[in-house]
């Protein structure tokens, strides 16, 4: 059996802790939560929003190797904490998607943690380990069936070049 990718989520503690879904995935074993900025492991993919390059499957090693890591803040806080995390991580962020939790149903880019390292597992390849993952909410589906021919086009395409030229065509 193949290792999964490692989860890692550097959370912040400044949401509602009853709907966080970095908790919840802790709680599952699913994810290991890091407080200390310098615990997070060197080369590992950071899901960021505001990365100039798109993730794609050519992150795939880099993910198995050294884990993909998500932040876990506030949206206020946001945009200077993932400059903090830039240093030693390889930036990425996702492409054109729909939330299905209930905070930001059917919002584009406003993915919960759960639902961003689903869509970042899928796109990389590592479907069944992001079905898996979204089955601790009884919405989790959702986001699948939600997204299921985009995330399907962006797995397919195997660079960030062609993760973006199919993103556009569900802008």
């Amino acid at each position: 059996m193949k290792k999964p990718v490692r989860l890692i989520v550097y959370h912040t503690n400044e949401d509602d802790p009853k709907k966080c879904t970095a908790k919840k995935l802790h709680r599952f074993g699913y994810v290991s939560l890091e407080k200390n900025l310098r615990r997070l492991p060197y080369r590992a993919v950071l899901l960021h929003p505001f990365a100039e390059k798109s993730l794609s499957r050519e992150d795939l090693q880099d993910a198995k190797h050294h884990g993909l890591v998500a932040l876990d803040c506030s949206w206020k806080n946001a945009e200077q904490t993932f400059q903090a995390l830039r240093i030693a991580l390889v930036p990425r962020s996702l492409p054109f998607l729909l939330a299905a939790n209930p905070v930001n149903y059917g919002k584009p880019y406003q993915l919960s943690t759960l639902e961003a390292f689903a869509a970042a597992l899928y796109i990389l390849g590592e479907v069944l380990h992001a079905e898996q993952i979204l089955r601790i909410y009884s919405w989790g589906h959702r986001f699948l069936e939600l997204n299921q021919e985009p995330l399907e086009e962006y797995r397919q395409a195997d660079t960030s070049v062609k993760v973006i030229q199919v993103m556009n065509k569900y802008i």
